[in-house]
């Protein structure tokens, strides 16, 4: 199949739906599939169309629908399109009823999605492959990661703020991979940096390092206000790193209900409280990373890979 795949992100662009529609290129074109990315529909020839994001995308979208409408259209559902754009945005909502396919990163996705377009919606789960060697962990610092660009969305520096009121004989350094996308943003970051010694903002690094430096860890913590169902999760599955989550839809969808260490959004003293247990309680750190090994099944990509299988087959039928 000639498979296009629409994304609101520039090349070049490290934003989760850049990144998702690259490793979705390589997955599909490993299947035998000719897959190329744009920014916008503009009349491009293909047998498939796969849109990131129902707002960003809805003109795509719409002018697809329109120019090609005998060939199938898939609308992949991000974290604002499920948890805010398609309850307030007209455009989001008309891209649902385009689409012949919805896809969602993780189950919980699915009750966010208006009864009407449950029975075409289907669940993707976004594998990794393990990460094998490990690296060798720090000892001269519990070294905590957090993941992303440094957004609102994200609630950035909430890591930073728990490891501010850790005892004085803890030793967790909070350690930032992501790019800072405003400039009061980046100078709230340097200003954190200069005020609190256990927090250390990286910037944007390339992947591979960034995932180094995830490897080495000993805990994750995501303390996004939305997700679809983040990616980030899934590469902390793959190289066996623990995580700390804020408990949204998008990371119980991954994680499970009962993951014990989840935090309520926003909760300060809840994630200090632990981010401490998991320093010096080891039998909690067990926990995290059984429940952590029990979820590895889904970020397998065979799995990934037949989903996308018996999806496009069944088009064909």
């Amino acid at each position: 199949m000639r498979i296009l795949i629409v994304t609101p992100a520039v090349p070049g662009s490290r934003k989760g739906n850049r990144v998702t529609a690259c490793r979705w290129r390589k997955l599909l074109q490993g299947s035998g599939h000719r897959v190329t990315i744009a920014t916008t529909y503009t009349g491009q020839s293909c047998d498939v169309c796969v849109a990131l994001h129902a707002k960003k995308s809805a003109a795509s979208i719409q002018r697809f629908a329109e120019s090609c409408p005998d060939q199938p259209l898939l609308v992949v559902l991000t974290g604002t399109d499920l948890y805010r754009d398609i309850t307030t945005s007209h455009a989001a909502q008309r891209s649902l009823e385009l689409a012949d396919r919805l896809i969602v990163l993780q189950p919980e996705a699915k009750r966010a999605v208006p009864i009407a377009f449950q029975s075409k919606t289907c669940v993707i789960f976004q594998a990794v492959p393990k990460r094998r060697p490990l690296p060798t962990k720090l000892t001269s610092h519990f070294e905590v990661t957090v993941m992303g660009h440094l957004r609102p969305v994200k609630d950035p520096f909430r890591a930073a703020l728990a490891a501010r009121r850790l005892p004085a004989d803890s030793k967790i350094r909070i350690v930032h991979c992501g790019q800072a996308l405003t400039d009061s943003i980046r100078q709230r970051a340097e200003r954190e940096m200069a005020r609190n010694p256990r927090y250390q903002w990286q910037g944007e690094l390339p992947r591979w390092q960034a995932l180094q430096r995830l490897a080495r860890s000993r805990v994750m913590v995501l303390s996004s206000i939305l997700e679809g169902g983040a990616n980030v999760v899934s590469e902390a599955l793959a190289c066996q790193v623990p995580i700390l989550s804020s408990r949204i839809a998008g990371s119980i969808g991954l994680l499970g209900n009962d993951y014990p260490g989840f935090f309520e959004c926003r909760d300060t003293a809840r994630l200090t409280e632990l981010l401490r247990r998991t320093e010096v309680d080891a039998a909690f750190y067990k926990s995290l990373k059984m429940a952590c090994k029990n979820r590895e099944w889904l970020i397998a990509p065979a799995l990934e890979r037949d989903t996308w299988k018996a999806l496009l087959e069944s088009f064909e039928r």
